[in-house]
């Protein structure tokens, strides 16, 4: 009878002790949700390295707009830094009405997101939304965007299905960020007329002599001409439980100006990832990343910005 009770009280030691190591592990395991989109990525790998840099444990999974709103309601990914407003609006504004997904910080402000088209285009008369039906031979009635599901995509074809800015005979076509940008780069230096779904910081506007149209409204990329303001999202209750990794994620702002130079960068060195990109540049610029870790501290309490320099250093 003793022996039998001495096996039970080891058996349920060893189980507590498990429970405690997979809940030790679970609460310092970070899981980002992405897009395949460079700026977003260069971001999400910035971070990913931090923590883990800090003595997190990070996993990031690359998904739609939509496929990550709902993976943060479900409590499958913590945290995304691509929220684009307000062209996400449509997708993101139930997730944070009803309070599954908390909007959180700033994390680019000043971006640009909405119709853009080569800037020969707009000088012969293309400026602005309304003009685009008008040409529309001369565009073969086709509206450049990237993947699909992706939240411009929907605001285009929102555009096309109600037939605002006589828009109604048109067609998207839908591929991929890289894509998108070889086919427009490829039309412009032929000379051709294009309307495509443009934004900044990214280095098509480097690559192409490109300007941004007017006409945006409310209901489409915002009243701003398309100008936006990139967000952190978290799930909720994640602030609560990770209030060290919260603060950091406070703290990372991204300027425009930065987001350029990395994405010229990417575009100028084929091959080179995005992580390795991000970490460059930073490297050389300790104006911009230590402010982000103020007040920040490694799992094991020590300084933040220490460690993570000495982690910099090696890279």
């Amino acid at each position: 009878m003793k022996k039998r009770w001495s096996n039970k009280l080891i058996f349920a030691t060893v189980a507590l002790i498990l429970m405690l190591c997979t809940s030790v592990s679970a609460n310092d395991k970070i899981r980002f949700a992405s897009v395949s989109w460079t700026g977003v990525t260069v971001k999400t790998e910035l971070a990913v390295n931090i923590l883990d840099s800090l003595g997190y444990k990070t996993t990031k999974r690359t998904l739609s707009v939509p496929i990550a709103y709902k993976a943060l309601e479900m409590g499958d990914a913590d945290i995304f830094l691509g929220n684009w407003m307000p062209s996400m609006a449509t997708i993101a504004n139930k997730f944070f009405d009803n309070g599954s997904v908390v909007k959180y910080v700033a994390n680019m402000p000043g971006a640009k997101y909405t119709l853009a088209a080569p800037s020969y285009v707009v000088e012969a008369g293309l400026k602005d939304f309304s003009d685009i039906a008008r040409y529309g031979d001369k565009l073969e009635h086709k509206i450049y965007g990237i993947e699909a599901g992706n939240d411009g995509n929907q605001i285009i074809l929102d555009m096309i299905e109600k037939d605002k800015f006589g828009l109604g005979d048109f067609k998207l076509v839908e591929t991929s960020e890289a894509i998108m940008v070889a086919e427009v780069k490829t039309l412009a230096q032929q000379g051709k007329w294009v309307v495509f779904l443009g934004w900044a910081p990214h280095h098509m506007n480097t690559l192409i002599d490109m300007q941004y149209l007017t006409g945006s409204t409310a209901k489409t990329f915002g009243s701003n001409n398309g100008t936006a303001t990139v967000y952190t999202n978290l799930r909720r209750g994640f602030a609560e439980e990770q209030p060290n990794v919260a603060k950091l994620l406070k703290n990372l702002i991204f300027p425009v100006p930065m987001m350029n130079e990395i994405s010229r960068l990417l575009n100028a060195n084929s091959g080179m990832k995005h992580a390795e990109a991000g970490l460059r540049w930073i490297k050389q610029h300790p104006e911009v990343y230590k402010p982000w870790f103020e007040n920040v501290t490694t799992v094991d309490g020590k300084p933040a910005l220490l460690v993570f320099e000495g982690y910099l250093q090696q890279q």
